[in-house]
């Protein structure tokens, strides 16, 4: 197979529901059947739920009049679905050709971040989710990735992964707190700073 027959995959879902999970199992892409709260599957539907979130941010960016953000953001959802299929295969079914995770993946983040970050004000306080929707939904797109990063270390414990994947997760998160502060730079909205002592204890 050939790595173009990866990157333009013939998919055809003619039937929704299989029945065959109705047990509690699923099947990874080499065939085998494993119970459905397994670390595996819990790391790439981890994944999976984040990828959906990001799409929610992705059209409240395009929303704002934010494109090279949202650009950004469709880029990182096609990664993370590299990235879930991957973890959906055992280390001995992985295709030499298949898509996945790569060095050079978190290596474009982090020029991403460092272009971004120069943008924005020096941070002289920690920050609360929210000042605007777009804001909020990547903070919560960066608590998502940090639960998919727990999750994959988690599993590196019991199973072999690809390294490289824990370490995009943990940039992305980075990732996702910059784009949040350069959402709110760009529409001119404030964020919002965590005040210690507006808790009900010092009020």
């Amino acid at each position: 197979m050939s790595s173009r027959d990866f990157n333009a995959p013939r998919v055809a879902i003619n039937r929704v529901y299989t029945k065959r999970g109705d047990s509690g199992e699923t099947s990874l892409v080499g065939g085998q059947r494993v119970a459905k709260d397994v670390l595996r599957i819990e790391a790439y539907g981890t994944i999976d739920e984040l990828n959906s979130f990001i799409g929610l941010a992705r059209e409240s960016a395009l929303e704002n009049s934010l494109a090279p953000l949202a650009v950004i953001l469709l880029r990182v959802q096609h990664e993370l679905f590299n990235a879930g299929s991957i973890l959906a295969t055992l280390p001995e079914d992985v295709h030499a050709q298949q898509a996945r995770i790569t060095p050079a993946d978190a290596e474009q983040l982090e020029r991403e971040i460092d272009a971004m970050n120069e943008q924005l004000p020096v941070l002289r306080s920690f920050v609360l989710p929210g000042g605007n929707r777009l804001n909020a939904e990547l903070h919560v797109c960066r608590t998502v990735c940090r639960r998919a990063e727990r999750i994959c270390v988690a599993l590196a414990r019991q199973e072999k992964i690809d390294p490289a994947i824990v370490t995009y997760l943990n940039r992305l998160s980075d990732a996702l707190f910059v784009w949040s502060r350069w959402a709110s730079h760009r529409l001119g909205l404030p964020e919002i700073l965590w005040e210690p002592n507006r808790a009900a204890s010092r009020l």
